[in-house]
């Protein structure tokens, strides 16, 4: 095990797996891979590489997320209106608890690392 995680080519790498369909679908039939570069006790925190396919869904996000967008075009859209247009080269910090939707125009990869920090109940 190394003493710290990592892999190179994070922005073309092809040996991803396949996460299946993208829940709260709104339209399309967005489809997700990834490969993780490490997960810690009791899955926190998640590092790695998120690569998704055109389509719209709801989402929530539970914990603080950090995501560096490499490839594709999305954009989100918070209940409070903000809209975040994503390019290669957007980095982008989803706060725990940040409510909204993704509508991904072209393949989108990010890497990403989710926080232990939960939501405030």
């Amino acid at each position: 095990m190394s003493s710290a995680p990592h892999f190179h080519d994070a922005s073309t790498r092809a040996d991803l797996v396949d996460w299946g369909a993208q829940p709260d679908a709104i339209s399309g039939a967005s489809r997700s891979s990834g490969k993780l570069v490490h997960k810690g006790p009791g899955n926190r925190p998640e590092i790695g590489i998120w690569v998704c396919t055109p389509g719209r869904w709801r989402l929530s996000i539970p914990r603080d997320e950090f995501c560096h967008f490499v490839a594709g075009r999305a954009t989100y859209r918070s209940d409070t209106g903000e809209v975040i247009e994503v390019t290669p080269g957007t980095a982008v910090m989803f706060p725990a608890g940040w409510t909204g939707e993704c509508e991904v125009h072209a393949t989108m990869r990010n890497t990403y690392y989710l926080s232990d920090r939960e939501a405030d109940k």
